[in-house]
């Protein structure tokens, strides 16, 4: 069901991209991509404490507002499973603060309510940070505290839609690690109907990626699911309310095992023709201005921007024409599409890596792709929302539980162990302080880890931020910087800085770092990005200066120290 890639040496880019084969092209991307799509944000909304058509609004928003904004190209925007723990406590939170005495339905649609103010804030934040040219602000996070803060997220998605897939109601109010430890409890009252579903989901995620052969490749996996599922969802009748006892489980268990099935397992969506005013809720901005509201809107705005940015980044490797994307553009696209999803009811959005990454292996050439795979969940949502009824609940947080796993892969791990036990520590502190707390705690105290590691290393705290730098320019049209003190992630702005500057008036810097007493490695991996940047421009970055240096582990890009100095 998709195209091959693109071959760019194949495909001229000024003049293919223009052409009607073009639109043609990316017409059918943006068709493929909303297969992908559609589930997932019925997901990650109802993942979310949101009603499931606010993810649908969202890609619809992203695909057409950002298309016209930001001229990232291959980029797909959209709800995120990133961001699920963000916006799920928001709903959580405020709806305790300000629904004192309310039932819990009550509650979690107040929540629902006073988090779309907050979101409308965060977007409005966000497009300042567009404004004055804040792009670079992912640059300023170490990645592997930014890795450790995905794996978390990906166990707590985990911990929350493992009982989606088997039929079990969690307890209400329980943390990721107490979910986790719930758990094998929970397999004692699975709803057996639900968890066939469920199981059946997860076996087709799993597995699928395992066959061989194009054509099986070439089917998104998350459309076989829908069919499956939905067709067992007829089969066993859940949009009917009813009971059923299974014998040879009540013969086991001594006892009558009864279970209760119904439409509360299948997507609840409005018809938006019928009953539009149905589709749509608006903020209620109370929480604003109370202590949960400043926390959040932090957690919105700038994890939801650093996500975004950091997505978009890696689209724009991918890219088959290199093509360069204007980050403070594209926040500023995100931050307008956020401000009028908040508006509405849908969920914030960023730079989503998977839909983006199915976009190009389906052969998009513009971000008209993007535009495209937004209408096209516009025209499925007006014209066939029974259709959407008919999607189980458990295949839904199958695919959730899939995304999960991949954020927090056991191989991810082991990666990064491979970068020193240092980074090991650094990311499980990230993990585990997320899990206990919250988001902006573990990312905290996995940048103040890292930076104890810097500090103990020898980095002197006036380095951290302010490198010294000096200039030589050479004959040749070549310029030697030479740093001293350090080179980490805290002041990699700078050092970036200084080597664009030079090389938007040489033709060839050399980076001297043997001066340095350590060089991270968020700087040694940001080395390497910008010098292919610099390289498909048509100027040359050369690093010198490291054979007195360290590695502390194996790994090419291993964080560099200096003993001599």
């Amino acid at each position: 069901m998709s195209s091959q890639p693109v071959d760019p040496s194949s495909t001229p880019l000024t003049s293919d991209l223009t052409d009607r084969s073009s639109l043609r092209r990316d017409a059918l991307a943006g068709f493929l991509v909303f297969l992908i799509a559609m589930p997932l944000c019925l997901a990650i909304a109802r993942a979310s404490g949101f009603p499931p058509i606010s993810g649908i609004w969202t890609a619809v928003i992203g695909g057409v507002i950002c298309s016209l904004i930001s001229n990232a190209q291959m980029t797909i925007k959209g709800p995120a499973a990133g961001l699920i723990v963000i916006v799920y406590g928001a709903v959580v939170d405020l709806g305790n603060e300000f629904g004192a005495g309310l039932s819990d339905p009550q509650r979690a649609v107040l929540g629902y309510q006073l988090t779309l103010g907050i979101a409308v804030v965060a977007a409005l934040l966000q497009i300042v940070f567009g404004l004055l040219k804040a792009g670079r602000l992912v640059d300023f996070f170490p990645l592997t505290p930014v890795h450790g803060m995905l794996a978390a997220i990906g166990l707590i998605i985990i911990a929350k839609q493992a009982y989606e897939v088997i039929g079990v109601t969690p307890q209400r109010g329980a943390g990721p690690l107490q979910l986790l430890s719930s758990l094998p409890a929970a397999l004692a009252q699975v709803n057996p109907e639900i968890a066939l579903i469920g199981f059946t989901s997860l076996a087709i995620l799993f597995g699928m990626p395992l066959l061989k052969g194009k054509t099986i490749k070439a089917i998104p996996a998350q459309v076989v699911v829908l069919v499956v599922a939905s067709a067992l969802g007829l089969y066993l009748d859940l949009d009917r309310d009813h009971s059923y006892s299974l014998w040879f489980l009540g013969s086991l268990s001594g006892s009558s095992a009864t279970y209760e099935v119904g439409p509360r397992f299948l997507v609840d969506i409005p018809h938006v023709l019928s009953d539009p005013l149905s589709a749509f809720t608006f903020p209620d901005f109370r929480g604003v201005l109370s202590l949960k509201g400043f926390e959040y809107i932090a957690l919105f705005s700038l994890i939801g921007s650093i996500e975004s940015l950091l997505s978009a980044k890696a689209v724009e490797l991918q890219d088959p024409w290199r093509r360069k994307t204007d980050f403070d553009r594209d926040l500023l696209a995100v931050g307008v599409a956020n401000l009028a999803a908040a508006s509405i009811g849908a969920l914030p959005m960023i730079s989503e890596i998977v839909r983006s990454k199915a976009n190009i292996d389906s052969g998009a050439r513009t971000r008209r792709a993007n535009m495209f795979h937004g209408l096209f969940l516009l025209a499925f949502v007006l014209l066939f929302p029974g259709l959407i009824h008919h999607i189980p609940l458990a295949a839904l947080g199958a695919m959730l539980v899939y995304t999960g796993y991949r954020l927090a892969n056991p191989r991810s791990f082991l990666l990064t162990y491979r970068l020193g036990s240092e980074h090991l520590i650094v990311f499980l502190v990230t993990i585990i302080a997320t899990l206990a707390t919250d988001l902006l705690i573990g990312v905290g105290l996995g940048v103040l880890t890292k930076i104890a590691f810097h500090l103990w290393h020898g980095c002197p705290l006036s380095g951290l931020l302010r490198p010294r730098i000096e200039c030589r320019s050479q004959e040749g049209d070549r310029a030697v910087l030479t740093l001293y003190q350090s080179a980490v992630f805290s002041n990699w702005l700078a050092v970036s800085r200084a080597i664009n500057d030079a090389s938007n008036r040489h033709r060839e810097v050399v980076l001297d770092l043997s001066r340095t007493r350590l060089v991270d490695h968020t700087v040694m991996e940001k080395l390497h990005q910008l010098s292919e940047e610099i390289c498909r421009s048509g100027r040359k970055l050369s690093v010198i200066g490291l054979e007195q240096h360290c590695s502390l582990s194996n790994h090419p890009f291993a964080t560099r120290k200096n003993n001599q100095r």
